[in-house]
Parts: structure tokens; sequence; C-alpha cells
């Protein structure tokens, strides 16, 4: 059951205060002039039962609203629903593009396979995953974390992007201990996304 732990605006920011949990509280839309999309750009921030880890926060960009967990969001690259997801460790049976266990040491753009989490009960959506990016986004429906994305204009940088990755799941690893999982395409228990707003 999610409470209400602050409120900035008219945005609630909602979290149970059990486990692991990063909040993305989205903010606006916007678009970049050559591109054929907008994308949404917010806040995220990590709990621990209920406390905020002040060095584990920043900005996430992904693909336009409105939120879709349907065959239409598939269809039309949107960003998922807003909602409470539990968290997985993952790795695409059919590519090597990411990987929660096992990623690439490599730090460069093209080493693969990516650092990454997976969001779980996203109704038809598949694969939706936490993992870098670079430029105004790298993804159709995943979240990428970044600094400062004020703007249409300002861009995720790889290398910040891949540390915040890799910050949050060696954070994950040390706060659930023994009960992280050992192998990939498993349940991170006591571990949420919280994702608030629809912004438009």
């Amino acid at each position: 059951m999610a409470v209400l732990v602050e409120k900035i605006g008219e945005v609630r920011l909602a979290i149970s205060g059990n486990g692991w949990e990063i909040l993305i509280t989205r903010k606006k839309q916007h678009k970049r002039a050559n591109k054929s999309y907008a994308r949404t750009v917010g806040d995220y921030q990590v709990f621990h039962n209920g406390t905020k880890v002040a060095a584990l926060s920043g900005m996430l960009a992904e693909r336009q609203g409105p939120g879709d967990n349907t065959q239409s969001g598939v269809t039309n690259h949107r960003r998922i629903a807003a909602g409470t997801y539990e968290l997985s460790t993952h790795d695409g049976a059919s590519n090597d593009k990411y990987q929660t266990i096992g990623y690439s040491t490599d730090p460069g753009l093209k080493a693969r396979p990516r650092p990454c989490f997976r969001f779980l009960g996203t109704g038809a959506r598949s694969g939706i995953l936490l993992h870098p990016g670079a430029g105004y986004l790298y993804s159709i429906g995943c979240f990428n974390p970044g600094t400062t994305l004020g703007s249409a204009d300002d861009n995720l940088k790889w290398g910040d992007s891949r540390t915040r990755v890799i910050a949050l799941l060696d954070d994950m690893k040390q706060f659930l201990g023994n009960q992280f999982p050992t192998s990939n395409n498993r349940k991170i228990p006591n571990a949420h996304a919280v994702v608030e707003g629809e912004p438009t």
C-alpha cells in the first residue's frame, strides 16, 4: 500500500516505506524539432524503508505519453502507465543488449551487455527496463537516467547515465543482501518502482 510521504506542487509522491524503492516523478514532456516523438522527463529518488538516499537521485527520460500498458502502448511506443511495479533482474534471451548480472565492465557505448533492471507487471508491455541512455533518448519504452534534462536540447550523457544505473544496482544489492537474486530473470524481493504523474 503506497503512502503519501511529501508533496511537490500538485504531484503526490507515494511510496510504501518498506524495502528498496525508486520513486519516479514525471514532470513534463518536450520535443526536439528534428524528432518525430516527444520525450517525458522527470526525477527519480531512491528510498530505504521510506528514508531518502540523498546520493541516489537524478532525472529520467522516457517516451511520450499517455501512459499505456496495453497493446496500443506497444504499437505507439508510449511510456508505461503510472503505478507501482515490482522489479526483476534481466537477461534478454533473444539478444545480448542488456543484462543485470554479468553486464560488461567496458564503459564504452558499444560494449554489451549493458547494465539494467526490469519492471514487472507492465501488462502487454514486455522488457520495460531502466538502462543507460545517450543523446535525446535511447529507448522505445524504457527509462534512461541522467543529470540535466531541462529542455529538449539537453542530451543524456552515456558515461553519466551508465554510472547512475550501476549505482542503483549496487545500492539495491547492498541493501537487500542475500535477498538479491544470484541469476537473471528473477523477481527482486522487497524492491519496487513507483511511477507518478501523467504530464501532457
